[in-house]
């Protein structure tokens, strides 16, 4: 089935089948026994159905959402994953994009901090220094060059955070960074993140960060990607996606 997949979609996949069979998780589907939510082309240029956001749940988890899109008439082939953990959880929450545009791939990798790094050392360093050695050897694969974010964007995640544009055989090798990331992100949720770490900090403030923080992040006016995918869209589908991963909804 993979080799059938384009280096994105294989990426992806692969990343999804491992969550989601790790941590158990089952998918939510529409009343038609389909994705959460089709996405249909609103440009008269492209027409049809042409990706879907999917939405699982169970185990450790909040929630899982995905969103996929390929228009092969704008050579974009373009897959997202964010993994969420419960809101008063110090564990980070995991997310993957895997993209294509015409000849040029990128991706995105990060555990999105549950507190302020800055002020937290005993969290940073029991939860994301021992990323250091997977970033960093990552970040060396010949091929790859920075992606252009701002710095607002940068200061919501994580400084192990890796965005990067790639060449074919650097997207290609960027595999094993990813599985370094998921399986330290699968350790952290099998063993918690210690009271020596969390220093205090409350359940009720974890959540009032997480959903302050995920408001952040997908912003249209922080993340410029969605003002780019509404014409392609539709404003309601877009703001349907981000009440979904914002999540106000979760009890």
């Amino acid at each position: 089935m993979n080799a059938k997949l384009s280096l994105p979609a294989t990426l992806f996949h692969n990343t999804l089948q491992a969550i989601t069979s790790e941590l158990g998780l089952e998918e939510q589907h529409d009343e038609s026994g389909g994705p959460w939510m089709s996405l249909v082309s609103q440009l008269p240029m492209v027409e049809g159905e042409i990706g879907n956001v999917r939405l699982f749940s169970g185990g450790p988890l909040f929630r899982l959402v995905t969103c996929s899109l390929a228009v092969a008439p704008m050579q974009l082939d373009s897959h997202m994953l964010f993994a969420f953990t419960p809101g008063d959880s110090a564990v980070p929450h995991f997310t993957l994009d895997s993209v294509a545009a015409g000849e040029h791939f990128a991706f995105h990798l990060d555990l999105i901090p549950r507190l302020d790094l800055g002020c937290h050392l005993g969290y940073m360093d029991e939860v994301f220094t021992p990323l250091t050695d997977a970033c960093e050897q990552g970040a060396a694969i010949d091929g790859l060059s920075m992606a252009h974010l701002s710095p607002r964007q940068n200061a919501v995640m994580s400084p192990w955070m890796l965005a990067r544009r790639a060449n074919e055989s650097a997207f290609g090798a960027i595999e094993a960074t990813v599985a370094a990331y998921r399986d330290h992100w699968f350790n952290l949720l099998r063993n918690g993140v210690s009271a020596q770490a969390l220093a205090g900090v409350s359940a009720a403030q974890l959540r009032a960060r997480n959903l302050a923080n995920k408001k952040i992040i997908f912003d249209p006016d922080v993340d410029p990607v969605w003002g780019r995918i509404t014409p392609l869209i539709g404003a309601e589908a877009v703001a349907a996606q981000r009440a979904l991963l914002i999540g106000e909804d979760e009890v």
